[in-house]
């Protein structure tokens, strides 16, 4: 290891230390690491903090201004009823259609999809607590299975990483989109059996803002003072700017602007004040995602990424068993990306490597490459990138809280979804 990689991993160990033991306040350890950054010599001012201009950064921040305005309306009223009802009817039939419900909703806008997280998050945020389902109890669970379409027939942009990573290492043999879609519904059957499970292991404590009186929770607010073409208004743009980022792969550099656009119109027209607007825009959970951003950058930038996955290449052989190579670099794509932010950035690394290793030992590589694909957006155990961080930061949980449940759930979903691809594309 160079001494680039050493001072670089240092620093996330030192971030992620300080995150865990509460060392900072919420959001602060990635600003202190980025600072650190810059000091070592391992990043410029422009490298280190360049999460600040992030372009999906900037789209959830002026996102939560708008979620700041629709939540004052009528609208969201009715919304947090109809959920507070089904809450309050409480026990574990409720629970488990909310998830099902929430997993049926990502089927349609697609797993991960920014819009439709930030919604549920700030919804779950929103409902008074109640002994009979401690919405603690709900904003991991609901928050993980944005991610989880519980009908996967939305995977065109999986599928097409897939298909592009096999042909750039010489590998053109057709992939079924039918068994690949199989391979995300036992992914997502896993995970929905986890959260079966481990309802009785989440914790019991009220979140956000909802050590208020329950009932006062549920009281208009600006709601009753907002006139009617406000509130018409605001909730167009909210509409707007969901419909945005649900688009993002269709409308490109657009749709990061639509939802700053909305927070500028609700600020004009006085639905949110400025101290509302800073506030929701610069919010602990919108510093975290920003600041890990520069940390991902020097990581990258230092080699340690590529490195760590040579070295797993070079010592697997010839003996290792096809699906415990799957495992592995499904585990290593992962977790680089949980601890980098790089998604996709992860999966192009390690992608071409899994491939090589499968098709030098004379294996079909169609299986590691779904896998290995797919495993991109399954780590979320740590709370250093954007839906882990809101569903931490959101739900008041402590670092040990927030692991019970998120990495007997990674591992669950990693361990599926590897055994299903191996199952599905035979090596």
């Amino acid at each position: 290891m160079t001494t680039q990689m050493i001072l670089a991993l240092a620093v996330l160990i030192i971030m992620i230390a300080l995150i865990m033991f509460d060392v900072m306040p919420f959001g602060a350890p990635p600003i202190f690491a980025c600072i650190l950054l810059v000091l070592l010599g391992l990043s410029t001012v422009p490298e280190a903090f360049a999460g600040f201009a992030n372009s999906s950064v900037i789209m959830i921040a002026t996102f939560m201004v708008v979620l700041a305005g629709v939540q004052e309306t009528r609208l969201m009223d009715k919304v947090k009823e109809a959920l507070i009802s089904l809450v309050n009817k409480g026990g574990y039939k409720s629970y488990a259609l909310l998830v099902i419900v929430v997993m049926l909703g990502a089927s349609l806008v697609g797993g991960g999809n920014t819009g439709y997280y930030v919604l549920i998050l700030s919804l779950i945020s929103t409902i008074p607590y109640t002994q009979k389902m401690p919405t603690s109890k709900l904003m991991m669970p609901l928050g993980f299975a944005t991610n989880h379409p519980l009908l996967p027939f939305n995977v065109a942009l999986y599928y097409g990483v897939v298909s592009s990573v096999l042909e750039t290492a010489g590998f053109m043999e057709q992939v079924s989109m039918v068994k690949f879609a199989m391979v995300n519904f036992v992914m997502a059957a896993a995970f929905l059996a986890w959260c079966l499970v481990s309802y009785k292991l989440l914790p019991d404590h009220p979140i956000a803002a909802a050590e208020d009186d329950a009932n006062a929770k549920i009281e208009k607010t600006k709601a009753v003072d907002m006139p009617a073409w406000k509130e018409k208004a605001t909730v167009a743009l909210f509409i707007v700017s969901v419909i945005g980022m649900m688009l993002l792969n269709t409308l490109g550099n657009m749709a990061y602007a639509i939802p700053g656009l909305a927070a500028m119109a609700l600020l004009l027209i006085k639905v949110v004040d400025f101290k509302e607007f800073r506030e929701n825009m610069f919010a602990p959970v919108i510093l975290m995602m920003a600041g890990v951003i520069g940390v991902a950058d020097a990581l990258a930038n230092s080699g340690f990424t590529a490195m760590i996955g040579e070295v797993i290449a070079g010592t697997l052989g010839t003996s290792v068993s096809p699906v415990l190579i799957v495992l592995l670099f499904a585990l290593l794509t992962s977790t680089c990306a949980t601890f980098t932010g790089s998604n996709m950035g992860s999966v192009y690394i390690f992608a071409p490597i899994a491939i090589a290793s499968c098709m030098s030992l004379g294996l079909n590589p169609t299986a590691a490459a779904a896998a290995v694909v797919v495993s991109g957006w399954q780590g979320g155990y740590m709370p250093i990138d954007g839906m882990p961080a809101m569903i931490m930061g959101m739900g008041k949980y402590k670092l040990p809280e927030f692991w019970k449940f998120s990495v007997p759930m990674y591992l669950i979903r990693i361990v599926a979804l590897s055994a299903a691809a191996v199952i599905i594309f035979p090596m």
